[in-house]
């Protein structure tokens, strides 16, 4: 079965977007992010874990800065807020892939494995700017600027 691409007639008019296992985010010109998708594990970032078919805006205390950057990993996500990481979703502690020897965590770069159902502060110290993040399957990274 074929389908034409089509617009997503709900949300603004958007400078990027990232797409995970099985959700997308995006944000817009001004800077907001929106999710949709599975939800498995709070990879929106929405607060729970219920399935989203359209975008909705994650609006969080996080976002009093503008968001510039947005990546998704297999079941998590991160975003790039005033120099900030921000990370979400599946941190290893419900449904891994332990016993198929793949990770038991830790891609939400939190100190444990447990999952976020809305957006936390990355814990980097005072005197580190996050210049870019990037999430893959179940890790994730970033590029950095010291002062």
């Amino acid at each position: 079965m074929y389908h034409k691409p089509s617009s997503i007639q709900e949300l603004p008019f958007s400078e990027e977007i990232a797409c995970g296992g099985y959700h997308t985010c995006v944000v817009t010109n001004e800077g907001k992010l929106y999710s949709w998708g599975s939800n498995e594990n709070g990879c929106l970032g929405l607060g729970c874990t219920d399935m989203v078919r359209i975008p909705q805006s994650v609006e969080n205390c996080f976002l009093k800065s503008a968001v510039s950057e947005v990546s998704c990993g297999w079941k998590h996500t991160a975003a790039v807020s005033d120099g900030k990481i921000y990370t979400w979703g599946w941190g290893g502690a419900n449904g891994t892939f332990f016993e198929d020897g793949h990770s038991s965590g830790g891609q939400l770069g939190h100190g444990n494995d447990f999952d976020y159902l809305q957006p936390m502060l990355l814990n980097l110290g005072d005197d580190v700017r996050a210049l870019h993040v990037s999430c893959g399957f179940n890790h994730t990274g970033g590029i950095f600027e010291y002062y």
